[in-house]
């Protein structure tokens, strides 16, 4: 059947709009990494300011080398197998061997990839309590994991060039008195290197872009940049993500386009003169990468021994962007704390700084025993759940002197009643972030501005059921903590009367939906109000208040017992207190600081303003009994599953 015009034209405008669809987020992402401005909503002119931002990014680029080092890695590793591998499928004789082989190989590829992690990490814990290691995850656990799910790709590869070969050609040289082993790389290994190469690029293409598999798998002191960026959503992400982003895809882009290039040179090739040209050049490709082989395998020898006389190691665990960590030109505390440190004891020490998205994210990998942390940051109810089940190491004070900067509204508290395992980093309250040029102000007041109809459709609510809960309680005048069904009933039904209204339920996505003014009204932290301020449109006015019922919380720096250094951990903390990274670090993170030497600083407080000062430390008469009347404290297991189950009925209708 001849194509009609009419049927080309359709067929075009079809292509076209597959091809928008999938390339229109990654043409938007290179443009705001060209944009002059923070906001990720508005465009304000071109500028290479966020690629010069992400050069001088220490951290990120360290993640970077991460994750080239373990693609690279895996590649290698994977390659090698995956066409042995593949060989020796080919030549079994028994087709349904074969078939069962193949079904094997192919469940990496098609087993989710969360199962796929958990099941690693569950092993890895498994043999490394089995051996009595001290940490069951490394550099290599997740190098073992990417190339248990980058074999298939070069086996799928490999196995159908072997096919197309001539079977001939390997007994033939056999018969001229080629070794089997000679007539595998003089013969053989030339057919198959085009699936070689695509494999191999395959292989590197997944292990660079894998986030769910690695971050079940990583342990201490290796981050790889999806990890990294993942970690940074606990505040909005920098356009100097999406530069790096761009240099990625254009990275990706063209290994693709190399990897179709071999493609379709091996299909042209095979009935010209240029085939036996390429067979030649194979040959010296094959010993070229015998070469690199053997002087990577020498690198690596040499690296290996190297690692053996590292220096003193101090594993620090914190929530994603809560510590001031040298981009924009602030202070950054691990390396000045690297620094600190040997010119004091005339030691180095290495500090592996990872993040954690939740405190259930940190509880779950630590009471798994599988990574060891020497320093961790959790929230309030948390640490008193850790303390509960001896998750957590009495502190000596003796190595903590500038502990007696803590304010003594911050001690004693419900989490920690004796001060003994704990030391207050920052606090804040929840308060109602809301437009002005949307919201009338008479209407700005309590908890009730979440519920006015007014507004409905411009509403965002907490997308996680204790702080959701939370707020229709402190509304109601409940006690957040109770332990009685009826209570959480009467929650419930103000929470559906607040469905129809709210626009989406959110954790981090506030902070663009604020900024853009997508959204004008939302309940958040103090300190973020702050950095939504800073990359607001310009057709917004954001605006903060505290509700006079409201959540109390505090995060606490503690040593897991699974330490490994205790007292490098405490003169950690102890630098953490001193005066310049306690202001450094309070004014990055915007948060509110227990520590004397900062709210107490006349530069920090000019550096703030007033109205800064006036939201993260608002009057009050005592902290100590607005905070342990009105903090989050750990439920019950029972009261935790009804409230889930509450929770779960809203969600789902």
């Amino acid at each position: 059947m001849e194509e009609t015009p009419k049927l080309r034209l359709r067929s075009k405008i079809y292509t076209g709009v597959v091809f928008a669809f999938l390339f229109a987020p990654i043409v938007v992402m290179l443009i705001y990494s060209f944009n002059a401005s923070k906001s990720l909503s508005v465009h304000s002119g071109f500028s290479l300011r966020w690629y010069q931002e992400l050069l001088s990014d220490r951290n990120t680029l360290l993640a970077v080398k991460n994750t080239f080092t373990l693609a690279l890695s895996a590649t290698a590793i994977s390659t090698v197998m995956g066409t042995a591998a593949a060989v020796g499928i080919h030549k079994l004789r028994s087709k349904w061997a074969r078939r069962v082989l193949n079904t094997v190989t192919d469940i990496p590829m098609t087993n989710p990839d969360i199962i796929t992690g958990i099941s690693l990490m569950l092993m890895f814990v498994f043999v490394g309590r089995l051996v009595g290691s001290a940490s069951s995850l490394s550099f290599w656990t997740m190098l073992i994991a990417h190339v248990t799910f980058c074999l298939p790709y070069v086996i799928l590869q490999v196995l159908p060039k072997l096919k197309q070969m001539d079977k001939a050609l390997p007994e033939a040289a056999m018969d001229l008195g080629c070794t089997p082993a000679g007539a595998f790389f003089k013969v053989e290994l030339p057919e198959i290197m085009p699936g070689i190469i695509t494999g191999a690029i395959m292989a590197f293409t997944m292990s660079l872009d894998d986030f769910v598999i690695s971050y079940f798998t990583s342990g201490a002191g290796f981050e790889t940049l999806p990890i990294r960026i993942y970690s940074m959503t606990k505040k909005t992400v920098t356009p100097k993500m999406y530069a790096l982003a761009t240099i990625i895809f254009f990275v990706t882009l063209s290994l693709l386009l190399m990897n179709n290039f071999v493609s379709s040179e091996d299909a042209d090739g095979q009935k010209t003169r240029k085939r036996r040209e390429k067979k030649e050049l194979s040959r010296k490709t094959v010993k070229r990468l015998q070469l690199a082989g053997g002087g990577a395998l020498v690198i690596l020898c040499v690296c290996l021994v190297a690692f053996r006389s590292e220096p003193l190691t101090l594993n620090v665990y914190n929530w994603g962007e809560y510590i001031s960590d040298g981009s924009e030109d602030t202070f950054d505390t691990i390396r000045e704390f690297q620094s600190w440190y040997e010119e004091t004891y005339g030691r180095p020490v290495q500090v592996n700084y990872s993040t954690f998205a939740s405190n259930e994210d940190m509880y779950n990998k630590i009471s798994s025993g599988a990574v060891n942390y020497d320093v961790i940051i959790p929230s309030d109810y948390m640490i008193a759940r850790m303390r509960e089940e001896n998750m957590l190491l009495p502190l000596d004070f003796d190595n903590i002197p500038n502990y007696e900067n803590i304010g003594e509204d911050f001690r004693g508290l419900y989490y920690d009643p004796d001060n003994q395992y704990t030391v207050p980093y920052t606090y804040g309250i929840v308060g109602v972030i809301y437009n002005a040029n949307v919201v009338d102000e008479q209407d700005a007041r309590d908890w009730d501005l979440m519920w006015n109809d007014k507004y409905t459709g411009s509403i965002l609510q907490f997308n996680n059921s204790r702080d959701a809960f939370g707020t229709a309680m402190y509304k109601l005048g409940l006690d957040v903590n109770t332990t009685e069904p009826a209570d959480w009933d009467r929650a419930y039904e103000e929470m559906l009367r607040q469905r129809p209204l709210v626009y989406s339920y959110v954790m981090d996505e506030i902070y663009n939906m604020m900024e853009s003014g997508e959204a004008a009204i939302g309940a958040y932290y103090a300190g973020d109000y702050f950095t939504m301020v800073d990359a607001q449109a310009e057709n917004v006015d954001l605006q903060f208040y505290y509700p006079e019922r409201t959540n109390f919380y505090v995060d606490a720096m503690c040593i897991p017992s699974c330490a490994q250094n205790q007292e490098l951990a405490e003169i950690f903390i102890n630098y953490m207190l001193s005066e310049e990274p306690a202001v450094a670090n309070a004014e990055y993170t915007y948060y509110a600081s227990p520590n004397a030497l900062v709210f107490e600083n006349e530069t920090y407080i000019e550096d703030m303003g007033e109205d800064v000062m006036a939201v993260l430390y608002p009057e009050m008469e005592s902290f100590a009994d607005s905070y342990n009347a009105q903090a989050y404290r750990n439920l019950d297991r029972e009261t935790l599953h009804y409230l889930n189950t509450l929770w779960e009925n809203i969600k789902i209708n």
